[in-house]
C-alpha cells in the first residue's frame, strides 16, 4: 500500500468519527463508542485523535456545541441564553458563559449583541476532512430571479456582520419572507486565494418587486436566466470549497462544457441556526455557455 493511499484510509476512518460526532453532538460521547468507530483501540485513541487534530475529543466536541451555541445566540436572538446552553450540553447557563468567554474572549451576552467574528473564526479552526468521492451533477435550466442584495465588501472571516444585517432587514421590511423566499448568495471570489480586504460576496433573498432605499444598503440585482451545473453540498457550509473545487476540478474537464460570465452562486435550501449544521443542504451553480 502507497503512503497515499495509507493516508487516505486513515483519514477515512477519522471522518467516520467525525461525521458519528455530528450524529450525536448532544449526546454523552464515550471515546470507547468513537474509538469503536473507527476501529482503532481504545487504549490509544485519544492519542492519536489528539495528534491528527491537534484537539482532544473533549475540546473538539466542545468547540462544535459552542458553535452551534453561537449560531443561535446571534441569529435567534429573542430565545433564552439559558436555554441555548442546555440544548447544547451544558449544564447551566453559568458553565456555558464560562466556556463560552474563555473560548472568544466575549460572555455569550456580549456575542448576542456585538459578535467579535475575527477572533471567532480564529478559534474555530476545525480540522480539515479529506473526502474523495463521486458527486451527482446534473444541469438545469435556472430561472431569472430579482433578488434583494446586501454586498459583502471585506474579509470573508466577516461574512456574518453581513448576514446579520441582511436578516435584519428580511425582518423589517418583509420583502423576502425567509420562509416562503428562497436565499442565495453569489460568490465572485475565491476565499482561499483573494486578498481579505479585495473578497466580494452578495448575500441575496429572492423578491418580488423593487427594494425601496433603507439603511441596511439593500439594493436589487437580478440572476440571469440560463444553464448551469448544480451539485448538492450537505454539511457545513466551512467545507463548501471541496464541492466547489469537485465541480471545476473534477466535473469541468471531462464535461465538454464551457462557462457563462456569470459567477458561480449557492441555493441555501436548509441552514444554522434552524438546521444542525451537519444537516445543512446547499444547491452550487456553476453557469454554463
Amino acid at each position: 500500500m502507497t503512503d497515499t493511499v495509507a493516508n487516505a484510509a486513515y483519514a477515512a476512518r477519522f471522518d467516520r468519527v467525525f461525521e458519528y460526532i455530528d450524529r450525536h453532538l448532544f449526546e454523552p460521547l464515550s471515546v470507547d463508542e468513537l474509538s469503536r468507530q473507527a476501529h482503532f483501540s481504545r487504549f490509544h485513541f485519544q492519542r492519536q485523535f489528539s495528534a491528527y487534530t491537534g484537539l482532544s475529543t473533549t475540546r473538539y466536541v466542545q468547540l462544535l456545541r459552542l458553535r452551534k451555541a453561537s449560531y443561535q445566540l446571534v441569529f435567534q436572538e429573542r430565545r433564552p441564553i439559558t436555554d441555548i446552553a442546555l440544548e447544547t450540553g451544558f449544564g447551566n447557563a453559568e458553565s456555558f458563559s464560562r466556556a463560552f468567554k474563555k473560548c472568544f474572549g466575549q460572555t455569550p451576552t456580549q456575542f448576542r449583541t456585538q459578535p467579535a467574528w475575527q477572533p471567532w473564526n480564529q478559534r474555530m479552526r476545525l480540522p480539515q476532512r479529506i473526502r474523495s468521492h463521486f458527486m451527482q451533477v446534473n444541469i438545469v435550466e435556472f430561472s431569472e430571479t430579482l433578488i434583494a442584495v446586501l454586498e459583502h465588501r471585506a474579509a470573508p472571516s466577516l461574512v456574518m456582520d453581513t448576514v446579520r444585517t441582511f436578516i435584519d432587514w428580511r425582518k423589517q421590511s418583509g420583502l423576502s419572507p425567509i420562509a416562503t423566499s428562497r436565499t442565495f448568495g453569489i460568490a465572485y471570489d475565491d476565499p482561499a486565494v483573494t486578498p481579505p480586504d479585495e473578497f466580494r460576496f452578495d448575500v441575496c433573498g429572492e423578491v418580488e418587486q423593487a427594494v425601496p432605499a433603507n439603511p441596511q444598503g439593500v439594493v436589487n440585482k437580478r440572476i440571469p436566466e440560463g444553464r448551469c451545473a448544480v451539485v448538492r453540498h450537505i454539511g457545513s457550509t466551512d467545507r463548501i470549497s471541496d464541492s466547489v473545487y469537485y465541480l471545476f476540478r473534477d466535473w469541468l474537464p471531462g464535461s465538454g462544457e464551457e462557462l457563462r460570465d456569470f459567477p458561480l452562486f449557492f441555493h441555501y435550501i436548509k441552514r444554522v441556526p434552524e438546521t444542525l449544521e451537519h444537516e445543512q443542504i446547499t444547491d452550487i451553480y456553476l453557469p454554463l455557455a
